[in-house]
């Protein structure tokens, strides 16, 4: 009995040490940082009250040009993370010094949780190995053999709308239909499949996707220890995936393979592509080929990646231009000329022409980036001019999106809404590293060529044929976010009233 007292009594005098030499790193160090709360460190109202956006982005203006060097500290719950407050020092994080700064800390387990080994999470040699496979695949090329797919969606979209906005101004949540929009056309480009969750909304791969957006495998306790200690988390063999998720992905990604290499069925599609990896490893060039789970898992994070991004970004631009009604008659007279240059149709080659529809994204991006946030791991010392702001190996680095696209000194008057702001000659004016809704440098968003190519054949078409307007009392001005996502989204949707334009014959 007194050996097990002893052992407890050592258990918690190392514990209480752990949690002190933990909760006192920054201090210890000399770098600015607000006082934590244990066990939430600087993250109590994360998830509850505010945003993540919402803490980096106060923890940004609260330091910016007020300390000595580049960085701050912040604990996200129990992990240091150093969260930074100088523009230049972005630039060396994410392109500088990135051969320091590569990975993501995000979980994967490759070997238990297949949908896991995806681009987007995968790290070292690994990652550069499967980007430079995947690069490619996102060609302007590439993008032009998948225009028609994209556009094909797009004109069912415009269909359903003019359904819905039939006698008059009809008031219809956006965010809805376009996620829809978005999740057809990467269904259709990732996976071959006419899911049309525009006229069925109950589409099982469309429920699948956000099952694996919302649900989780775990319950809190275990996802913060998965989230905390990733590494850890894979050689315990535990998995995030739901297991409803994997194994319909896994099913249906199985059988649209099969199909199409046994009828040798060409669709110009990212499937395609992937398919023609696969091929090349089957055939003994692991260099250049994929394996089955590879494949899996990039065409899965495709879909789960692009359908929502695309779509929050199309539904709070639709926001947006219905606040801001000259912005949006603006904008429909560039669309109606372009298309009426083009015989009424959008194309691929014309779509260079909507330079307005370009800002109007941009300013979207600008104000409400999906992506509120950058997160690198830190794998080699990072070194600074002023010597105690070193960056030790395994400690996260939080470039605060939201922060930058709201400071004053780059974006005056941050909360108004103004596409001219990325004008070529305003563009120029501001420093590298200010506008990142898809980051920036060798680890930035690989499909921004397919998103921006979604984004502005759903919103040239929708501008084109309809009228977006505020709804007295079901439109939230400004825009309120949910504050328990990762991602940046609104809360309760984009309500707004819609009604056809119909254009002289």
């Amino acid at each position: 009995m007194a050996i097990v007292i002893v052992l407890l009594v050592g258990v918690v005098t190392l514990a209480v040490w752990w949690v002190h030499q933990n909760f006192s790193y920054w201090k210890r160090r000399g770098i600015p940082h607000d006082a934590p709360r244990i066990p939430f460190g600087n993250t109590a109202e994360l998830m509850k009250t505010r945003h993540m956006s919402d803490l980096f982005g106060e923890t940004y203006r609260k330091y910016k040009n007020k300390t000595d060097g580049p960085f701050v500290g912040f604990y996200l719950y129990l992990k240091k993370i150093a969260i930074v407050t100088d523009i230049d020092f972005v630039k060396t994080v994410l392109i500088r010094e990135f051969d320091k700064f590569h990975d993501r800390g995000i979980f994967y387990n490759e070997q238990d949780d297949p949908l896991t080994n995806h681009l987007v999470a995968i790290e070292g040699q690994k990652w550069r190995q499967l980007r430079q496979k995947m690069t490619p695949t996102f060609t302007s090329g590439k993008m032009k053999n998948m225009f028609p797919t994209v556009l094909e969606v797009g004109d069912e979209l415009v269909r359903v709308f003019a359904e819905k906005a039939q006698g008059g101004p009809q008031l219809l949540n956006v965010a809805d239909f376009v996620s829809r929009f978005t999740a057809d056309v990467i269904g259709s480009c990732a996976f071959g499949l006419e899911c049309n969750s525009l006229r069925n909304p109950d589409a099982e791969f469309v429920t699948m996707g956000s099952t694996a957006f919302k649900e989780r495998r775990h319950g809190k306790t275990v996802d913060l220890f998965i989230f905390g200690a990733p590494k850890l988390a894979a050689k315990l063999r535990m998995k995030a995936t739901v297991q409803k998720v994997e194994d319909f992905y896994m099913k249906i990604i199985a059988e649209t393979v099969d199909y199409r290499i046994k009828n040798n069925v060409k669709r110009n599609d990212f499937m395609d592509m992937l398919i023609d990896m696969k091929k090349q490893y089957d055939g003994g060039n692991t260099k250049d080929g994929i394996t089955f789970n590879e494949l899996a898992a990039q065409a899965f994070v495709f879909f789960v990646a692009g359908f929502e991004t695309s779509s929050t970004t199309m539904g709070f631009a639709l926001h947006e231009l219905s606040v801001h009604q000259d912005i949006q008659d603006k904008l429909r007279k560039e669309i109606d000329a372009v298309m009426a240059k083009h015989n009424g149709k959008l194309s691929y080659d014309s779509m260079r022409e909507l330079t307005y529809l370009d800002r109007v994204i941009d300013e979207t991006l600008r104000k409400n980036p999906v992506v509120a946030h950058l997160i690198r791991i830190c794998t080699q010392r990072c070194e600074h001019s002023n010597a105690k702001y070193f960056i030790e190996p395994g400690t996260g680095v939080v470039i605060p999106t939201w922060g930058i696209h709201h400071d004053p000194e780059f974006y005056p008057e941050p909360e108004k809404f103004i596409p001219e702001r990325f004008d070529e000659d305003q563009v120029q004016q501001r420093p590298p590293c200010t506008f990142l809704p898809f980051g920036d440098g060798p680890r930035n968003c690989i499909g921004l060529r397919f998103g921006r190519m979604q984004i502005v054949v759903g919103l040239a078409l929708l501008i084109h044929n309809f009228k977006f307007e505020v709804h007295p009392t079901k439109t939230t001005v400004p825009l309120k976010f949910r504050v328990g996502d990762i991602l940046l989204s609104a809360e309760g949707g984009v309500h707004l009233n819609v009604s056809k334009i119909h254009h002289d014959i």
